[in-house]
């Protein structure tokens, strides 16, 4: 992944949200700001100004649709975080727990409404702009969708198939990459064929990108992901990872992570013997061999395009599907 063009992009967006998320009471907006002065890779505006840049447009046209994205996507983090009472996220209090859960409820809001205001204002021919407030809505009930999916998921006694699963992460996921590259392609005033083949390319983005993830919380080295060891398996997240393990698992082994799972209580010791098992059961290699099947799909739907800017799309691919553990 190209680190500098993500890092130029950033700093645009950056600016343009300081811009934007400013006003009074300025405790509402410091609320609202409060995750995105605080980190954030931008990958999703990098998507939206990179799919535009794809089709021939430029990192001007496309910045309005860029800060939306990321309003929208910081909106999620906010109301994600009052549901599942996270305290920390980027390393610094979460939303809530710095200005109060009233507050922070208004924060997401102000987030979300903000959004729309500022794509209602693109600079770009009224079809258009039409045309990616009715996408980024369309996202935006996906989303939440999804998040009430992954919520009855985890109430429900029952191990969900692989296929419910890959619709909640697809809605809840998945549709925030695909508005982002579909409006990168709307912005560049493409036609509709390729606005398909951008939505397509960030859909299955988005589902190899939380594939990973979700990889990444059962197993990843907790120096790096911040979290605890296995932490995914002591909330009892019903991810993918989990789903093949339990299903893979026989006799012991499978008592072993049964009682790891959503098991507070459960000792570190109790904990690493399950992340143990399930690595034993070569899950890694069949959870990475999917995120690589929804990536070649992802590749596919760029194969007529070229230039550097179609290389730095398939780079942040690349670096999404082989993060390591």
């Amino acid at each position: 992944m190209n680190s500098l063009q993500l890092e130029k992009t950033a700093k645009i967006v950056n600016h343009f949200l300081g811009t934007q998320i400013k006003g009074e009471p300025s405790q509402l907006y410091k609320a609202a700001a409060h995750l995105i002065v605080n980190g954030g890779k931008r990958l999703r505006p990098y998507m939206v100004v990179k799919s535009c840049q794809v089709l021939g447009g430029k990192t001007k046209e496309a910045i309005t649709a860029a800060g939306a994205v990321e309003m929208v996507h910081n909106f999620t983090l906010v109301h994600d975080d009052i549901m599942d009472n996270d305290e920390m996220r980027h390393g610094v209090p979460t939303t809530h727990k710095r200005f109060g859960i009233p507050i922070a409820i208004l924060a997401g809001d102000v987030l979300f409404s903000k959004a729309f205001q500022v794509v209602s204002k693109a600079n770009l021919p009224s079809k258009s702009t039409s045309e990616l407030v009715s996408r980024l809505s369309k996202a935006c009930v996906d989303i939440c969708e999804g998040q009430l999916l992954d919520i009855k998921m985890a109430e429900s006694k029952k191990i969900p198939t692989q296929n419910k699963y890959i619709k909640m992460i697809s809605k809840k996921t998945a549709s925030l990459f695909d508005v982002s590259c579909s409006m990168g392609a709307i912005c560049a005033k493409s036609k509709s064929k390729d606005i398909s083949n951008l939505s397509s390319f960030g859909k299955n983005l988005g589902i190899a990108f939380q594939i990973t993830d979700d990889l990444i919380g059962v197993m990843g080295d907790p120096k790096v992901t911040k979290k605890p060891v296995g932490n995914d398996l002591r909330e009892g997240k019903k991810s993918l990872p989990i789903l093949l393990a339990i299903k893979k698992a026989k006799g012991k082994n499978k008592k072993i992570i049964l009682h790891a799972f959503g098991n507070q209580k459960a000792k570190k010791k109790e904990i690493e013997d399950a992340v143990l098992v399930i690595k034993s059961l070569g899950i890694e290699k069949s959870v990475r061999g999917q995120a690589l099947q929804y990536a070649e799909k992802a590749k596919k739907s760029l194969n007529s395009y070229s230039g550097t800017s179609k290389n730095e799309l398939i780079s942040l691919l690349d670096f999404v599907v082989k993060r390591s553990l």
